[in-house]
């Protein structure tokens, strides 16, 4: 599978690994085959976007991303003096700090995994920054690097992730918030899997984001509760199509290799594995803008939201849509059909009394 994988990310192209982000988006749509297999295959979708003529501003800002090393930076500090403060640990000095260093993300896997066995198995405090975590998605392995892990004297795991965003008067920007906790449920999710395999071991399903307090530079934390979000992220994954099934059923010498193939030619791969565009991509996916174009090429009802597409049932395109609310088409028993034609008469008659509105509030005028 490997070997295919790199044919169509193309042998010269070093694969672009997936991130706890990635996987968050990712589980929120997972009947996208289209992202399932560019991200399994390692496929750049930023530089596969641009090469389309559909170049996305997904992602965050350069400014954005050196804010936020700056504040994680001063965060981490001194032994992660400031961080521990936050948790609640008196002695900062007899905190374990294991070193985590290891050849390639496979070794840092292993080496995180061994620290948090040998953490857990003495009892006390333990700070892992950057561990490496390892998690299967669709047959494809992903490594992702939370913040910080904490290893708590009674063997609990607990996920910290360090957000420059500020926390106002005890409270964040709910959206951000929202995202934080989606990408941190894929890292609980990840070290569920070496809990399974530790004695003693067990991952709170809270983590502790840090932000910023006020619009000072000084550090605040607040416990945030992923339950809800591990929940979904779990159940989304197991629903992925594997990405060698997705593989196996394209057409012959299909590649997405973007150093070697036109325009044209990666606009005929990339339409040939079928996707599932919602207008939630435009924040999630970098291939947003050319899946979107396309969309509404096919006038898929699916560009006006999930909800309106789930609403309409087998009307699967606009012009079927309107062709049933004026009558042309469509069963007049269905439900959505008989409800498109109300809606369509409720239209016209308001639209037949608007000139008389007008005139009388004319008349009335004078």
């Amino acid at each position: 599978m490997w070997a295919r994988l790199a044919e169509l990310r193309g042998p010269a192209v070093v694969p672009t690994p997936l991130d706890a982000r990635a996987l968050a988006a990712l589980a929120a749509n997972p009947g996208c085959r289209r992202r399932a297999l560019l991200d399994g295959a390692g496929v750049d979708k930023t530089v596969l976007a641009a090469k389309l003529g559909a170049p996305s501003a997904y992602g965050q800002s350069q400014f954005a991303i050196m804010r936020g090393n700056a504040f994680e930076a001063k965060v981490k500090a001194d032994g992660g003096r400031e961080l521990l403060r936050l948790l609640g640990v008196e002695e900062p000095g007899a905190v374990r700090r294991p070193d985590l260093a290891a050849a390639g993300p496979q070794g840092r896997a292993a080496r995180t995994a061994l620290a948090l066995r040998e953490a857990t198995a003495a009892g006390g405090w333990a700070l892992l920054d950057h561990p490496m975590l390892a998690l299967e998605v669709a047959g494809s392995p992903a490594y992702l690097e939370p913040d910080a892990v904490v290893v708590h004297p009674d063997g609990r795991w607990t996920v910290v992730e360090i957000k420059s965003f500020p926390m106002v008067d005890g409270s964040a920007d709910a959206a951000k918030v929202g995202a934080a906790a989606r990408q941190s449920a894929v890292y609980v999710l990840a070290l569920e899997r070496v809990a399974a395999l530790t004695e003693g071991a067990e991952v709170a399903h809270h983590v502790v984001l840090v932000c910023p307090k006020d619009f000072s530079n000084l550090p605040t934390a607040s416990v945030v509760d992923v339950r809800k979000q591990l929940s979904v992220t779990r159940r989304q994954l197991t629903r992925l199509t594997r990405v060698e099934d997705i593989a196996a059923a394209l057409p012959e010498g299909v590649t997405f290799d973007v150093e070697t193939c036109s325009a044209e030619e990666l606009t005929a791969a990339v339409e040939s594995v079928p996707h599932a565009y919602a207008p939630e991509c435009l924040s999630a996916c970098e291939l947003a803008f050319h899946c979107r174009d396309r969309a509404r090429e096919a006038g898929a009802v699916e560009t006006l939201g999930r909800s309106v597409r789930g609403e309409l049932g087998g009307l699967t395109t606009v012009g079927a849509v309107l062709a049933a609310a004026r009558g042309e088409e469509g069963d007049a028993d269905d439900p959505t059909v008989e409800a498109l034609r109300r809606a369509q008469a409720l239209r016209a008659e308001a639209l037949a009394g608007a000139p008389a509105a007008r005139t009388g509030q004319g008349s009335l005028a004078c």
